[in-house]
């Protein structure tokens, strides 16, 4: 009613009324009444903000990546900001202009300045592997900008969410990776089945160390039994020989013994030969009738042969004598009977 008009802000806004070209009240979250005809408002948001953006730039092997990110940012003074650019609302409480877009392409103007010198540097798979480090690059762009301090701008921080190739070359480095991992894979492979080849390899050449080992057990065995059975047959060797010995000892002494023996026994025989040569001498010349009747033999069955041997010797004397087998029978059986 007749221009006075009542407005109320909250206290994220700080408001700078100018009336009549003149600062007439400033502050945060102020609420007043007001002649619209000769007043002017400035509402300056102080709050946080986030300003996503995405940008485009060229790698170092002329590839464009797109990167994507966010910055948080605070206006920490809004009477610098409001002289540069303009904040004014009118009695609806609309901004007459939106320079808040030309404050947020300052900002990414400033972020894309800080990285482009950066991104020309990098190949395209680095630069795709760099967000952290252009999210750095750009940190400290926009923090040491003149043009956003001259705004009275605060960063409070920068995010890169994503470092994009084109969707072209994003699938041609899908398929390069992909063929990569394919040979990765493939000498995954190759290098499993050499390792099991080389592990069949070592098992083979351990069992063949094995079996030359028992091989050379074995032969060492042999020599042992070998040396062994030498041994003994050395032993068995000198036991016959000692053996020979002893019987060759042993004969020597029997042939000492039967010499000995055979001496004693000649000297014997010899001494009984001189007996009885000595004793039979006065016998020599003797008739042997007489030396029968020197015997004094009694026994029968002599004086009967030696009566036949009478007759026989005068066999041709004597013309017809009849023995009969009975006379001969008692002759030789009768031990009575007495010499004729």
């Amino acid at each position: 009613m007749f221009g006075i008009k009542y407005i109320k802000f909250d206290t994220m806004t700080h408001v700078i009324v100018f009336k009549n070209g003149k600062v007439s009240k400033e502050g945060r979250g102020l609420s007043f009444f007001y002649f619209a005809p000769s007043t002017s408002i400035s509402a300056v948001p102080v709050g946080s903000n986030n300003l996503p953006f995405i940008f485009s730039e060229t790698t170092r092997d002329y590839q464009a990546v797109s990167i994507q990110g966010q910055i948080t940012y605070k206006i920490s003074n809004p009477k610098q900001l409001a002289e540069l650019l303009d904040f004014t609302i009118n009695d609806r409480g609309l901004y007459k202009k939106d320079d808040t877009e030309k404050l947020n392409q300052r900002i990414i103007n400033e972020a894309q300045t800080a990285t482009s010198s950066f991104i020309h540097e990098l190949g395209l798979k680095e630069a795709i592997r760099s967000a952290k480090a252009i999210e750095s690059r750009i940190s400290e762009g926009v923090m040491s900008s003149t043009a956003i301090a001259q705004l009275g701008i605060e960063i409070l921080g920068v995010s890169i969410l994503a470092v994009k190739a084109t969707p072209e070359m994003a699938r041609a480095l899908e398929t390069e990776t992909r063929e990569k991992l394919q040979q990765e894979a493939d000498q995954a492979i190759y290098e499993r089945r050499n390792f099991a080849v080389e592990q069949e390899r070592k098992i083979k050449e351990s069992e063949l160390n094995t079996e030359i080992a028992v091989e050379e057990k074995k032969k060492q065995i042999a020599e042992k039994q070998m040396e062994a059975e030498i041994q003994q047959a050395e032993n068995n060797r000198k036991l016959r020989e000692m053996k020979v010995q002893a019987d060759i000892s042993v004969e020597n002494q029997r042939k000492q013994l039967i010499d000995q023996k055979t001496a004693n026994e000649r000297k014997e025989a010899e001494t009984q030969g001189f007996v009885l040569e000595t004793t039979l001498k006065p016998y020599k010349d003797l008739d042997w009738k007489t030396i029968m009747a020197l015997s004094n033999n009694s026994d029968a069955k002599m004086n009967i042969a030696m009566a036949f041997r009478q007759l026989a010797e005068n066999a041709e004397k004597i013309g017809t004598l009849n023995i009969t087998p009975e006379l001969l029978d008692t002759l030789l059986n009768d031990k009575t009977a007495t010499r004729k």
